[in-house]
């Protein structure tokens, strides 16, 4: 399974107070509709952690999925269920990398 991370925000420049207070109301019901469609739609995602930020993005969703076109279906999910920006990126261990890189230096030909 790859792992992904989905940006998302609600409104295009930030929700106002009186905006805040009225979509935490409604919030945890649309989320649960989201997530609903998710696993109707995309049985195979698995949720790692879901955080709301104080930022330019609202929300940060850490899931696995096994290939691109189902992080594709969540982002369109999202968007789908309201979501006024979604931004979906592909993420791997750090460790990871530093495999790929140490890997890369030593096969790379010489200058």
């Amino acid at each position: 399974m790859k792992t992904f991370v989905l940006m998302s925000r609600l409104c295009p420049y930030g929700p106002s107070l009186v905006e805040v207070a009225s979509r935490a109301k409604n919030g945890q019901k649309i989320g649960r509709a989201w997530v609903d469609q998710v696993k109707h739609l995309c049985p195979e995602a698995r949720f790692i952690a879901h955080y709301a930020l104080l930022g330019a993005y609202d929300f940060m969703d850490i899931y696995e999925a096994p290939d691109e076109q189902t992080a594709a279906k969540v982002a369109m999910i999202g968007s789908a269920c309201g979501a006024f920006q979604v931004e979906t990126w592909s993420a791997m261990p750090d460790s990871q990398l530093v495999a790929i890189a140490q890997e890369v230096r030593d096969k790379a030909k010489p200058a």
